[in-house]
């Protein structure tokens, strides 16, 4: 397995996560970033001492602009020759029912949550050849609540992709999904916030990162699994 990763929005929350995740089991990571870049070169620098026979470039890219998109892959690859894994998960959040949304809104979700990661798998298809992508989704893709409608509607457009994806890319290239729920909260809120919602889920508890670097680990050793979504909700979605 090449052990390379290109990880959207890899420099804080869920991405930090799984980049320091996979560096301690001796992946190379590209950080990518957009607004971020004292806490991305942080992140590399701290990589960097700890696991000195790796590599851990920071590249930046704003996820709204398409060119930017499409010159991602081709630095990263320039900066590491080969990409083994390509983590979609950087993403936008942002409240609106369908009545509510505007267009910038719905843009920016679509932009961010969809296209982007549309153009990378286009992208790591054609130039990678040969991998895993691992698209981060939600556990609102089995819902049809609207109160954020357009992220609701990007993220279950991911999903439709991943699925297209797998099965376009098969066997070459390996093609899943994660599903989380309470996991962190927003950065405006705390965590009395996550526990609020976590009585609402079957399990009651909020799941921090833990079930869904679990999952990445499952994805990325089951080397016959593919067009799949792992759901690291505490059984949210399965309803109430």
């Amino acid at each position: 397995m090449n052990k390379t990763a290109l990880i959207t929005g890899a420099s804080r929350r869920i991405g930090k996560a799984m980049a320091l995740h996979l560096a301690a089991q001796g992946w190379n990571i590209v950080i990518h970033y957009n607004t971020s870049k004292g806490e991305a070169l942080e992140l590399s620098s701290t990589l960097s001492e700890k696991y000195p026979k790796q590599e851990f470039p920071v590249i930046k890219a704003d996820l709204m602009y398409e060119g930017e998109v499409e010159k991602l892959i081709p630095a990263a690859l320039k900066a590491v020759v080969s990409i083994g894994l390509l983590v979609n998960n950087a993403s936008v959040f942002d409240k609106g029912s369908i009545e509510g949304s505007n267009m910038g809104l719905y843009n920016s979700q679509f932009q961010v949550n969809l296209k982007a990661p549309f153009i990378l798998t286009r992208d790591f298809a054609k130039l990678c050849k040969k991998g895993s992508i691992i698209n981060m989704v939600d556990t609102r893709v089995t819902q049809n609540k609207s109160n954020y409608a357009a992220y609701s509607l990007s993220k279950k457009g991911l999903w439709e992709l991943t699925k297209m994806a797998a099965l376009e890319f098969s066997p070459e290239i390996r093609v899943n999904a994660i599903a989380p729920g309470v996991s962190l909260a927003p950065e405006e809120e705390d965590e009395s916030y996550l526990l609020k919602l976590a009585e609402e889920i079957p399990m009651k508890k909020p799941g921090g990162a833990a079930p869904i670097l679990k999952s990445l680990d499952y994805i990325l050793e089951n080397d016959f699994l593919t067009g799949q979504l792992l759901f690291a909700d505490g059984g949210e979605n399965l309803g109430s």
